[in-house]
């Protein structure tokens, strides 16, 4: 029987551990994060769309005129009168084709103007995923912000809650006042806050994260993992600023535009020329029984009809040019206030990591050993306490900052310089 009920709990306990290993999954990285979010994100798929609704449009673009056929049936006489005849007697019957001659490569410029045209779309769909993926970014950042606020939180409640076991012995030995206790007991609430609000600030970041990804993973199911720190060194401001001349998807669809500009007005120059109508004719009028012809139909350009649309597309070259030049310049604004903000978050950094987080936890452990042999009093405990606490929060809303100043700048180049 006992052999029994141990092979029971065996399967039962497997059956556990088998719902558990369904039920948990893998943190994801940021690339794995990115690459979820381009594949379902719809914004970035309706985005798709519309180049595949360009590239549509140059094959409209690039069609022929097609020919067209009159087919001539005249002289039929059903009337009677005259000398006698059958309807069909005088038939005139006849073909005819025409074809629409285009000159001055007027179809290969449309072809070329749509092409340009996909190629700036293309462009804007990157500068749209550019900035999506900064929103996303920001989302990721916000996530192990709030997980390193919560661990920060609970390292925080489990050393209080030892030093209030050991505080709690004292008391029992008569070497603290209950009022002191009590009040390192009420003091307890404080962390506890801290421990609460953080994980209802995580569960929220991981709420907009899933949101993003169009994901509807329940958020006890979903998490993301990935490096919480700086690094000291960022690359020099002049690397940065050519790699976003060379990068920013929005400089690159302002030129584009006005490379489309000029073959609009080569297009629209050409569009103002006359394309002569070709035709050939084949038909049969009695006595002459079968006859060949052509013809030539040219219009007469007595008046220009396409001197505003040259007029315009000439000035739409110089639109786009100033907008290209004003792109160019947001660029650079874009670049150099990224970079000051990274910089500046760096700058603050560095004393924490090399000495303030150290001297904090040093000045709370020691504050705490002579809290605890009576060499130091309650409120220098509780101030030491307040300051490690303080200091640690400052260090990790920093590290954040720093993260999304980072981002901010990879939004300015148009691609990850810091990762």
């Amino acid at each position: 029987m006992q052999r029994v009920v141990k092979r029971l709990c065996f399967w039962l306990l497997l059956i556990a551990m088998s719902a558990c290993s369904c039920f948990a999954q893998k943190a994801l990285t940021w690339q794995e994060v990115r690459d979820k979010f381009e594949a379902a994100n719809p914004t970035l798929r309706a985005g798709q769309i519309g180049i595949d609704e360009s590239r549509a449009q140059e094959i409209t673009a690039n069609l022929r005129p097609n020919p067209n056929l009159t087919i001539l049936a005249d002289q039929i006489d059903p009337f009677n009168g005259g000398p006698a005849h059958g309807p069909f007697a005088y038939l005139l019957a006849s073909g005819s084709v025409n074809f629409l001659w285009e000159r001055q490569h007027k179809r290969g410029l449309r072809l070329e103007s749509a092409q340009k045209g996909t190629a700036v779309v293309t462009s804007s769909q990157a500068d749209l995923e550019r900035n999506l993926l900064f929103n996303l970014r920001g989302a990721f950042v916000a996530t192990l912000q709030e997980r390193a606020l919560l661990d920060l939180a609970k390292e925080n409640l489990a050393y209080y809650d030892h030093v209030l076991d050991v505080n709690r012995e004292r008391y029992k030995a008569g070497g603290i006042a209950q009022v002191d206790l009590k009040r390192l007991e009420l003091q307890r609430v404080q962390y506890l806050s801290d421990l609460q609000t953080a994980e209802v600030n995580l569960r929220i970041a991981k709420i907009q994260l899933l949101m993003l990804l169009n994901d509807q993973t329940p958020v006890e199911q979903f998490d993301v993992i990935g490096p919480f720190d700086f690094a000291e060194q960022i690359p020099p401001l002049t690397d940065v600023r050519q790699a976003a001349l060379d990068t920013r998807p929005d400089l690159r669809a302002a030129l584009q535009s006005v490379d489309k500009a000029k073959t609009d007005y080569r297009l629209a120059v050409a569009n103002g020329s006359t394309d002569p109508v070709l035709g050939f004719d084949i038909g049969r009028n009695p006595p002459i029984d079968t006859y060949v012809g052509f013809n030539v139909s040219i219009p007469l350009r007595i008046f220009d009809r396409n001197q505003g649309e040259k007029r315009r597309t000439q000035l739409d070259i110089d639109r786009n040019d100033r907008l290209a030049a004003a792109t160019r310049a947001q660029v650079f604004n874009d670049v150099d206030s990224a970079y000051a903000t990274v910089n500046s978050t760096v700058i603050l950094l560095k004393p924490y990591k090399n000495q303030y987080l150290e001297e904090a936890s040093s000045v709370r452990d020691t504050i705490s050993f002579s809290y605890q042999h009576g060499a130091a009093s309650l409120l220098d405990f509780l101030n030491a306490q307040a300051d490690y606490r303080s200091v640690q929060v400052n260090y990790l809303n920093l590290v954040a900052s720093y993260m999304s100043a980072a981002s901010q700048l990879n939004l300015a180049v148009g691609r990850e310089v810091i990762q």
